[in-house]
């Protein structure tokens, strides 16, 4: 099928539902990365062992993230399509599987994080020369653990909240929330980390604390305009006058759900695995490898929130039948995506060295991490490319092969990859860090392909 130009780049309408979905998630996304950048710089003005403590346990808190997501996002994808066809008791029965599902995963993180602790965080510990004192390393990021991990009841909730809201069309109020999280961090860290206004200073423990208050804020926000604005949010009516979720439905959101949680949860391991494949060269390399992930993930939000928007208007879309209307939205979606990503690649590529000098570090890992840096917004297109295909496969129930397109990729092509030429090669870091980013054509290639074939245009409401 052959596409006008109006198709590829959309008409003022369709242009102005994008920027209505995706703007506020690019804020919100924006925000919650901004405190990430914000917490590792101020507590690296504290001691690179604290901030290398606080990244190693913010690794191991990212597969919690992002278990919680893949948790919420099978159900999620049924409620999209559920609020395209206007049915609000469907929806309230996917916000409680929702809550059902962040309810084991917090307890089963939680159990694993406190009973692993020590294993986890000395996982990434590789002495270096570098000056860094390995056990101090240890004990710092046991101290921060054993607070922060009081957060993840609060993040798991907003999430289920927030995610529901997102698919409803409303994105502002999830901005506004992770905005006041934001506030509340920034200047928790400040008189926490510091001790300002008379309190003592309390370092790494003081971050945790500001990050839980944070996410306790974040919550609340999103939990309390929920219930006050029924009338426009109807699935939030009675959502706790019972628990109950039709067998059949709950039945069908695992079937679809189940196999984004598992590929939530490898890809987020993958992920840390990568980051210890790297960190096996050295602490030097960690602390590179968190300042560059920060910075790439704070520059990632428009992607990041072009793929959200795709989940959400090809699933509304899905669930009114709308599946040509979805056929030319994909297209434009993907067009406006990539397009986004070649200019803010450029962009970061041309200022890659500025962002680790805000670090109080080394000179050999200020180069490292600006290496990263480059690297990554040299592969951004793809990046945007291979985003936009994983949410167009969701977005239409397809997530048996998002599953094999995601964390299967991640742990038995990336991870290998990456530790044998870790292990048994003398490349640079950031070279082999390059090899691994290129094998995203291979997802490239498999993704024009699924898409072409129209796999994903499928109706899940009428299921």
């Amino acid at each position: 099928m052959k596409y006008t130009l109006k198709d590829i780049f959309g008409n003022k309408t369709f242009n102005k539902l994008v920027v209505a979905i995706a703007l506020p998630i690019v804020l919100q996304n924006g925000i919650t990365n901004l405190v990430s950048l914000l917490d590792n710089i101020m507590i690296g003005q504290v001691g690179i062992e604290e901030m290398n403590g606080v990244s190693i346990v913010n690794q191991l808190m990212f597969v919690f993230n992002l278990c919680i997501f893949g948790a919420v996002s099978g159900a999620g994808i049924f409620t999209a399509q559920f609020y395209g066809r206007g049915d609000s008791e469907n929806m309230r029965y996917t916000v409680r599987y929702k809550i059902y599902s962040a309810v084991v995963a917090v307890i089963l993180f939680g159990v694993i994080l406190i009973a692993l602790s020590d294993v986890l965080i000395r996982f990434y510990i590789t002495p270096d020369g570098s000056g860094a004192d390995p056990e101090r390393t240890a004990v710092l990021g046991k101290e921060y653990l054993f607070v922060a991990i009081w957060q993840l009841p609060f993040f798991a909730l907003a999430q289920v909240y927030a995610g529901t809201l997102r698919e409803a069309n409303q994105t502002k109020i999830p901005m506004l929330s992770s905005f006041a999280a934001f506030l509340a961090n920034f200047l928790g860290n400040y008189i926490l980390i510091f001790g300002k206004l008379g309190l003592p200073a309390m370092g790494v423990k003081g971050a945790a604390i500001a990050t839980v208050i944070a996410r306790f804020i974040e919550c609340s926000i999103l939990v309390i305009y929920s219930h006050t604005h029924t009338q426009t949010h109807p699935a939030f009516k009675g959502l706790y006058s019972s628990f109950k979720v039709p067998k059949q439905l709950t039945i069908n959101i695992t079937k679809k759900g189940l196999p984004i949680l598992i590929n939530e949860t490898l890809w987020a391991v993958g992920v840390a695995v990568l980051a210890l494949c790297y960190s096996l060269r050295g602490l030097a390399v960690v602390n590179a490898y968190t300042i560059a992930s920060t910075i790439n993930n704070l520059f990632s939000v428009v992607l990041l929130a072009l793929g959200n928007a795709v989940a959400i208007i090809l699933g509304n879309y899905l669930g009114a039948g709308k599946k040509e209307e979805a056929v030319i939205a994909n297209v434009r979606l993907v067009s406006i995506s990539v397009a986004s990503s070649i200019i803010i690649g450029i962009v970061l590529a041309s200022i890659s060295w500025v962002f680790p000098e805000l670090y109080k570090t080394t000179e050999e890992i200020k180069q490292l991490a600006t290496s990263f840096i480059f690297i990554f917004a040299v592969f951004m297109p793809v990046n945007s490319y291979i985003n936009c295909t994983y949410f167009t496969l969701r977005s239409g129930g397809k997530t048996i092969i998002t599953f094999l397109f995601d964390s299967v990729f991640e742990c038995f092509l990336a991870v290998p990859t990456a530790y044998i030429l870790v292990s048994f090669t003398t490349l640079s870091t950031p070279i082999i860090y390059a090899i691994v980013l290129a094998l995203w054509f291979i997802k490239v290639v498999a993704g024009i392909i699924l898409i072409k074939k129209r796999i994903w245009l499928n109706n899940l409401t009428e299921i």
